[in-house]
Order: structure tokens, then sequence, then C-alpha cells
């Protein structure tokens, strides 16, 4: 009732919500417009299957809230909502999964995502949470948030050596010590593919490395997770 009421206040004073959906299933984001759009107060003005498409196209547009499916054929819906709050922090991401994970959960806070809807959420609960972002409101639950301030706080120790990597440049080397793929890692990390390759060879450069293979033994001897 309170988002609806706040909803109403920002339909009086700029329009209907405007909302940008991203899922990489047509019929999905047929049916999340139909339920939006006929509330009255919320407009769908794009939507994309694609995340480069989107990345691109959701900043123009410039919409309230953007709708971000978080695994897509060529991406991550995380990867997007960093890459358009970067350009245009104005606009609020919703991550939409159909997992629930800490993992996922913490992407997606780093990322900068207002909320993080399960695919399985009941059609109000759903409507009544991007009202919710349009206000400025997070939707994520304050134990979930508390998880994550306390993984940055209380993180393990790094060794020395490792000091040069970022934090996800230091995750990527456990996974690449583990054996994993980047197309492996993409998925584990909710990543584009690409943004893997990047970070692999950021991190290779870092450690003086040449190959994954140094990388993966390097990852052996200097554990920190």
């Amino acid at each position: 009732m309170i988002a609806q009421q706040i909803a109403q206040q920002i339909t009086q004073q700029h329009g209907p919500i405007r909302v940008f959906l991203l899922d990489d299933h047509e019929i999905v984001r047929r049916g999340i417009k139909e339920l939006l759009e006929s509330e009255g107060d919320i407009e769908v003005v794009g939507e994309s299957g694609l995340a480069q498409e989107a990345a691109r196209r959701i900043p123009a547009l410039k919409p309230d809230v953007a709708i971000l499916d978080a695994r897509l054929p060529d991406g991550s819906g995380i990867d997007v909502c960093r890459e358009v709050r970067s350009v245009d922090p104005s606009i609020s991401a919703l991550i939409l999964t159909s997992y629930d994970d800490d993992d996922a959960l913490f992407a997606a806070i780093m990322a900068g995502a207002a909320g993080y809807i399960l695919k399985q959420v009941g059609g109000h609960d759903f409507i009544e949470t991007v009202r919710r972002v349009a206000a400025g409101q997070s939707t994520l639950d304050p134990s979930v948030t508390a998880r994550v301030l306390d993984r940055l706080r209380n993180g393990p120790r790094v060794d020395p050596e490792l000091e040069a990597l970022s934090a996800q440049e230091q995750r990527i080397l456990d996974l690449v010590g583990q054996g994993l793929t980047n197309r492996e890692i993409a998925e584990r990390m909710f990543l584009a593919e690409k943004t893997v390759k990047n970070y692999v060879s950021s991190m290779l450069a870092k450690l003086g490395l040449s190959s994954r293979t140094q990388a993966a033994i390097f990852a052996t001897k200097h554990p920190h997770a």
C-alpha cells in the first residue's frame, strides 16, 4: 500500500514509472510487460534479450527502473547493471533470477542493484518491488546486506603476493586454480565470458605470469579463501 501511494506521487510528478526489461525469453518479457502495464502507473519503454544491446539502450532511454535477467546468452544482467549505473547512477536496477544464493546476492549488491527478485515471486509482490525501487528504496533484506558487509569486513587476509589483485581478480584466480574455464567462471560469478577473459589477462599481467597453467599452480601455492 505504501509503495503504491509513493508510486502515485511519482506518477503525479512526472508521469508513469518507466521500466526497461532485459530477459532472453520473449514470452517472459511479454508476461512481465502485461503485468506491469495493467496497473496503469507503469510503462515499459524498452526491452531486449541481449546484454550488450541493453547496456547500450538503457542509458539512452533513461528508465526509472531496469529489470535485468541475471543469466543471458551474451553476458549477465549484473554486468549490465554495473555498466548502466556507471553511466547513469539515477537508473535503479532489479536483478531477476531463478536462483537464490549468496554469490548472486553479493554480485548484485556490488554492482549497485537496488533489488534482487526471484522469478517465482507473485505478481503483486513483483509490482510492489518495482514501485519501491522507482521511489528510490532498496528492496534488499537487511539480513542479506548484513551478510555482504560482513563478507567485505571479515574477508580472509590477503597473501602479500596477491595484494596487486582486486578482490574480483583474486576470486577468479581461485577458480582458475580449481580448473574452471572462463565460461564456467562467468556462470559461477554472473559475469560475461568476455569480462572474465579480461580479468584473467589483467591478473596474469599483475602476477607476471604467462599462462593459465602457471596461474593455477600459483593459486594452489597461495590460497587465500
